[in-house]
């Protein structure tokens, strides 16, 4: 559904003009677009033409998926096209494709050759490339977390809606047989009176090792030759002088770009009870150990906790703590143990990353690892108990499809996805949340109805930072 608010449309397109000029961007000639060569003559239900925004790393491997799904490549943007991993790769792979450098340039370019826009660049950039595709009727697919403020992700639900589009958000194991065996351990009454939720990451990434982390204040590094302009890459967040650790990667570990490992991880670990128990906002974020703080970069080690209040029958406030780092496993209350053929007590084996749901006088928690992996139900001789009814739950709506897949079919019509902004706009607000608790190192009260911080001012502008200077645009268009 294409945006008929003429108003709008002229304002935006006069902006994207006066953005285009100022960037300094060069495009391949409009002959090389692939979707205008002579003799396409299929007809928009047979095909899916996609423009990439983010062309190297993730947005690799997103191409490909999309592309194998039923999806067509026929622009990318990138704003480093010999830097990032793989990139060098997708662009082989389809040399015909023209690529830019500015994602405003590319939509307005190719706006009739585009029917859907891939998303996977960098977290705090997330936010205007999904509007102003949706805002011209494109259909889009962003890589979690969604965006990197709460308001933006709040301002991309009303677009959904506004600008009727499909969307999908790329935490992939919420398609697949194991949402699908949460949803019925729920459907069921397994998921009934749950009160604590603890939910874990190892660590993996530079800012949580000790021997990697970074001395400040920060050094000011040298950018890239490759990198086309890092003027567009700080996009609406602050121009910041440059670290080399910013390009192509390591943004993540720091506040101002990315929402580290509870941004990274939280979206496939903490998904499906969010969705499924319809826990919404909470309304106390608690920090309770931030090692090594600073307002810079993520800390070493990361324990928060966050208060859900009761939505209902069987549904009683939960608590959940999130706990990224060393020894970063949660005690599980001995009633869930398993016991050996001797009699003698077994602590669960709990992987690298995920979530345990119970309450204190339950018989049974579900344990879930993250990304796709099953749930199941602890104690074994729980799980055995129901093991006839949650086997058919496994194997239940099949149709969903992989989820890249399921993306590219709603595209064409084809059923709905999964993840869309109604559902992963709410979890990526929650994370971002929990990444103020990071940086304020405190406890905050929230009113999830008011949208605010109680009493916090310095809280209340991270929901919504101001917009660089010519970017301002983008938060007007839904």
């Amino acid at each position: 559904m294409k945006n008929t608010d003429g108003r709008g449309t002229q304002s935006r397109r006069s902006y994207l003009k006066r953005s285009a000029i100022g960037a300094g961007v060069t495009v391949l000639p409009s002959y090389l677009t692939a979707a205008r060569k002579e003799g396409d003559k299929l007809p928009p239900s047979e095909r899916i033409n996609l423009g990439c925004v983010g062309v190297g790393g993730r947005g690799s491997n997103v191409i490909r998926s999309l592309a194998g799904s039923g999806a067509r490549p026929v622009a990318f943007c990138d704003l480093d096209f010999e830097l990032p991993r793989a990139v060098k790769s997708v662009v082989k792979a389809y040399p015909d494709v023209p690529r830019f450098n500015d994602f405003r340039v590319m939509i307005e370019t190719m706006d009739k050759d585009i029917d859907a826009v891939s998303v996977a660049i960098p977290d705090h950039s997330h936010y205007p490339a999904a509007i102003l595709a949706m805002s011209m009727g494109k259909h889009v697919y962003v890589e979690k977390p969604l965006t990197r403020t709460f308001e933006e992700s709040e301002i991309l639900m009303r677009a959904e809606k506004k600008y009727g589009v499909v969307t999908q958000m790329g935490n992939q194991g919420h398609t697949g047989n194991g949402i699908n065996l949460f949803g019925k351990m729920v459907d069921m009454g397994l998921c009934d009176g749950i009160t604590r939720m603890a939910a874990w990451k190892t660590p993996g990434l530079w800012f949580m090792k000790k021997n990697e982390r970074i001395s400040l204040p920060l050094v000011k590094g040298t950018v890239p030759a490759s990198l086309n302009t890092y003027d567009l890459w700080c996009g609406p967040r602050r121009k910041l002088p440059y670290n080399d650790l910013y390009h192509p990667f390591n943004w993540r570990g720091f506040y101002e770009y990315g929402m580290g490992m509870l941004g990274d991880w939280g979206a496939h670990i903490v998904d499906f009870p969010h969705d499924k128990l319809d826990m919404g906002l909470p309304t106390e974020i608690k920090a309770i150990h931030m090692e090594d703080h600073n307002k810079v970069f993520y800390p070493l080690e990361s324990y928060l906790s966050m208060h859900f209040p009761a939505r209902g029958k069987n549904r009683p406030a939960i608590d959940m703590t999130w706990h990224d780092g060393p020894n970063c496993w949660p005690e599980v209350p001995k009633q869930f143990w398993e016991k050996d053929q001797n009699g003698k007590p077994l602590r669960p084996r709990l992987n690298g990353g995920g979530t345990l749901l119970y309450s204190d006088e339950g018989d049974l928690a579900i344990l879930r690892g993250n990304h796709a992996d099953i749930p199941r139900l602890i104690p074994r001789d729980q799980h055995i108990r129901y093991y006839d009814e949650l086997k058919e739950g496994s194997k239940a709506d099949k149709g969903s499809g992989k989820h890249f897949s399921s993306f590219v079919r709603a595209c064409k019509g084809e059923g709905q996805t999964n993840s869309p902004f109604s559902i992963s706009g709410k979890l990526s607000q929650v994370l971002a949340l929990g990444t103020i608790g990071q940086y304020m190192n405190t406890e905050l009260e929230f009113d999830p109805v008011k949208k605010q911080f109680i009493g916090n001012d310095e809280a209340n502008l991270l929901l919504n930072p101001p917009a660089r200077a010519g970017w301002e645009e983008f938060y007007k268009m839904a």
